[in-house]
C-alpha cells in the first residue's frame, strides 16, 4: 500500500510540475554545487539573477514565461538563472529563501546580493536588473567628440545614436564587456546634439556607427543589422583583441588607471582638422604635399566642414595619377592673430595655399577689386586650380620663420566616475 501511495504521489508531482528546458527558454539552470562556476567567479564582471523555485509550485509555474522574458531581453548582457529548491533545498536555505517564487539579484562587487521585491513581472525584472549593469561609455557631445575620437587611437570608437536620454542596456553592456572594456571605446550621442548628428550625417535613430584606424586613414563604419546585444556583439568583436588597448599602470590596477601610450591628437580624425601649434607639424609642415588652409575669423561649422571635405575629395581625386598631394585643413585667426597679420586676408573667410618645403611661401585667394570673390567652394576650388595650373605667385615668408603660435590653455579631463 506504501508503495502505490509513493508511486502516486510521485506522479501527481510529474503530472503538475514544469521543466527549464535548454533548447526552448532563455534561462539557465544551476546547481548547488556549479553556482560558483556559473555565477560566483564572475561577480567581479557581470550582473547576475537567479530565480529560486519549485517545480510543483502553482505560482512558480505561473512566472516561468515571464522570468523567460528576462532572460531572452538581457541574453549576453547579464546571467538570468535558476535553481530548483526541491533538488536544492539546502542551497535555498543557506541563501535564506523560505518560499518560492522568489528572485536573487548579484550586482557586481563589491555590492553585496539581495533579494528582489518588486513586481513578478518581466519589465520590472529586467528593468532592476539592467541598471545594475555597468556602463564604461562616453555620452559624447560637441565639446568632446574630437578628443573621444582621438584619444586611444588603435581603439575602435563605437557611438550610438539614439533619441533616448541617457545611454541604453545594450551599449552599457557592450562597454563593460571584459574584451571590449579594454580593447574598444563607446560613445553615446543624443539626437539632440546636432553637431555631432551632423558630423557623422545620421539621419535615423537609432543608429550605429563605427570608426576605426586602417594604417592612416579612419574608416567610418554603419551597422547595418539588428539592434541587439548578441549581433552587436558580432560585429564589434573582429576588430577588437583580448589584451588590446591596455594602458601603461602606475600603481592601482584596472584598465581604466594609468595613462594611455597614445597621446591625444584629434587632427588624427578630424576630416578637415584645425591648424594649430600642436598639429601643425602633422597636417602641413612635415610629410609631403601643399596645404590648403581655409582662414576663419572664429571655429568652423558643419557645413564649412562639408564644403572642404567635398572639394578635398575632388582634388584628390583629380590628382591621384599627377603624383601631386593636397593636405586640407583650417585656422581660427580670432585665436593665431600672428598668422592673420601673415596672410593679411582682405575678407573672411578666405583660404591660403601654403608651400612648407625648402622655402616657406603662400599664395592667397584673390577675392578681387570689389570683393566679390567669396571665400566658398568656388573661389577656394578656383584658387587651387590657379596652383595647379602653375598661374599661382606665391609670398615668402618674411625672415623664413613661422609667425608664433598662440598659447591655448589645456582642457582639465573629467574625473572618472564612481560606480
Amino acid at each position: 500500500m506504501t508503495g502505490t501511495v509513493l508511486v502516486f504521489l510521485l506522479f501527481v508531482r510529474s503530472a503538475a510540475g514544469f521543466k527549464i528546458e535548454a533548447m526552448e527558454h532563455d534561462i539557465q539552470q544551476i546547481t548547488g554545487k556549479n553556482f560558483e562556476g556559473v555565477i560566483g567567479k564572475f561577480r567581479d564582471t557581470s550582473v547576475a539573477s537567479i530565480w529560486f523555485f519549485k517545480d510543483d509550485n502553482a505560482a512558480d509555474k505561473k512566472l516561468l514565461d515571464e522570468y523567460n522574458k528576462v532572460g531572452k531581453e538581457l541574453k549576453g548582457m547579464a546571467k538570468v538563472a535558476a535553481i530548483n529548491c526541491n533538488e536544492w533545498a539546502k542551497f535555498c536555505t543557506t541563501n535564506n529563501v523560505k518560499e518560492t517564487p522568489a528572485i536573487m539579484v548579484y550586482p557586481v562587487n563589491p555590492f553585496p546580493a539581495f533579494l528582489y521585491e518588486g513586481k513578478m513581472e518581466a519589465k520590472a525584472i529586467s528593468g532592476k536588473i539592467s541598471k545594475l549593469i555597468p556602463d564604461f561609455s562616453t555620452v559624447v557631445t560637441k565639446e568632446n567628440a574630437d578628443s573621444f575620437l582621438s584619444s586611444d587611437a588603435s581603439k575602435p570608437k563605437v557611438l550610438v545614436f539614439s533619441n533616448a536620454k541617457k545611454p541604453p542596456t545594450i551599449l552599457k553592456a557592450l562597454s563593460s564587456d571584459t574584451v571590449f572594456r579594454r580593447a574598444a571605446k563607446f560613445g553615446f550621442v543624443n539626437s539632440e546634439d546636432s553637431d555631432v548628428v551632423s558630423k557623422f550625417k545620421v539621419k535615423k535613430f537609432p543608429t550605429v556607427i563605427m570608426q576605426r584606424r586602417i594604417g592612416n586613414e579612419m574608416k567610418k563604419e554603419e551597422y547595418k543589422g539588428n539592434i541587439n546585444f548578441l549581433e552587436l556583439q558580432a560585429w564589434v568583436n573582429p576588430y577588437v583583441e583580448s589584451g588590446m588597448g591596455d594602458k601603461v599602470q602606475g600603481g592601482k590596477g584596472g584598465s581604466d588607471e594609468g595613462s594611455s601610450i597614445e597621446d591625444d591628437q584629434p587632427w588624427l580624425v578630424q576630416e578637415v582638422p584645425e591648424l594649430t601649434a600642436k598639429s601643425a607639424n602633422s597636417i602641413c609642415f612635415k610629410g609631403d604635399g601643399l596645404c590648403v588652409i581655409y582662414l576663419k575669423d572664429g571655429a568652423t561649422d558643419q557645413k564649412d566642414i562639408d564644403m572642404l571635405t567635398g572639394l578635398s575629395k575632388k582634388f584628390t581625386s583629380q590628382l591621384s595619377d599627377r603624383g601631386a598631394k593636397m593636405k586640407w585643413m583650417w585656422i581660427n585667426l580670432s585665436i593665431e592673430t600672428e598668422f592673420k597679420a601673415l596672410f593679411k586676408p582682405a575678407q573672411l573667410p578666405s583660404a591660403v595655399v601654403f608651400n612648407p618645403h625648402k622655402r616657406l611661401r603662400f599664395t592667397s585667394l584673390d577675392h578681387g577689386e570689389d570683393g566679390d570673390i567669396k571665400g566658398d567652394a568656388n573661389g577656394i576650388a578656383a584658387l587651387v586650380d590657379k596652383v595647379l595650373g602653375g598661374d599661382a605667385r606665391f609670398t615668402p615668408v618674411p625672415g623664413q620663420k613661422l609667425p608664433a603660435w598662440a598659447v591655448r590653455e589645456k582642457k582639465e579631463k573629467p574625473a572618472k566616475k564612481e560606480l
